[in-house]
């Protein structure tokens, strides 16, 4: 498989882009930010681009990918809808839209949150936006789509967040996640089991749709 990753240096990219990269079936990750990673793999390929809401520049570098694991994504805390709307909704359609016109036979993976609003109606702004996304992606023509809406996530290989009160909050709650893992191992996922959940979601190619915790962490395990 040849994928492309955008946000793979916050906490959920780099565990699917470790994933990839250990993942014998795969053969090129394309990575897709505005800033490179200080990484080299002979499997790794990086494109630098500037203006996230604007690809017709390189549009041939992104053709012939099998999957797209989209995990950039930001706080809502301190923004306005509107705000919100253009770094969440704007910014993922700016990229998936030309990716499943030249993609056809594409499998992308969105990663949302638990609570997300698929009726567009709920007081929650955030999850408000979210399941607008969430729905614009289903109407694009990719072979599949699969939204995934993890809860609480244990960061393990080195994964760190880019949110530093999320920083925070792990390392305050580091001593107690392997114990929880172990009693609730479906609710409490961790950056490997998305890893591997992204990639057999891939493999598989459908039929996609909403997974929550529980089913991405049975989605994770090996095939």
């Amino acid at each position: 498989m040849k994928v492309i990753i955008f946000g793979a240096s916050g906490m959920v990219g780099q565990g699917v882009l470790r994933a990839a990269l250990l993942a014998p079936d795969v053969e090129q990750v394309l990575l897709v930010g505005r800033a490179a990673l200080e990484l080299r793999h002979a499997k790794l390929r990086q494109l630098t681009q500037a203006d996230l809401f604007d690809y017709s520049a390189v549009t041939a570098q992104l053709q012939a990918y099998d999957a797209c694991f989209f995990c950039l994504g930001v706080s809502s805390a301190g923004m306005n809808e509107a705000q919100y709307t253009r770094l969440t909704y704007e910014l993922t359609l700016a990229a998936a839209q030309p990716l499943a016109r030249f993609n056809p036979g594409m499998t992308m993976v969105y990663v949302s949150g638990a609570g997300t609003d698929s009726s567009e109606q709920g007081r929650s702004m955030w999850a408000r936006v979210k399941g607008r996304t969430e729905n614009a992606l289903l109407r694009l023509p990719f072979k599949s789509v699969y939204l995934f809406r993890p809860g609480a996530i244990e960061p393990l290989h080195g994964a760190r967040s880019k949110t530093a009160s999320y920083r925070v909050l792990y390392a305050l709650m580091a001593p107690l996640m392997p114990l929880l893992r172990r009693l609730w191992p479906r609710a409490i996922l961790s950056t490997e089991n998305m890893g591997d959940a992204m990639l057999n979601a891939a493999r598989l190619g459908g039929p996609g749709g909403v997974l929550e915790s529980g089913a991405i962490y049975n989605l994770a395990r090996p095939r």
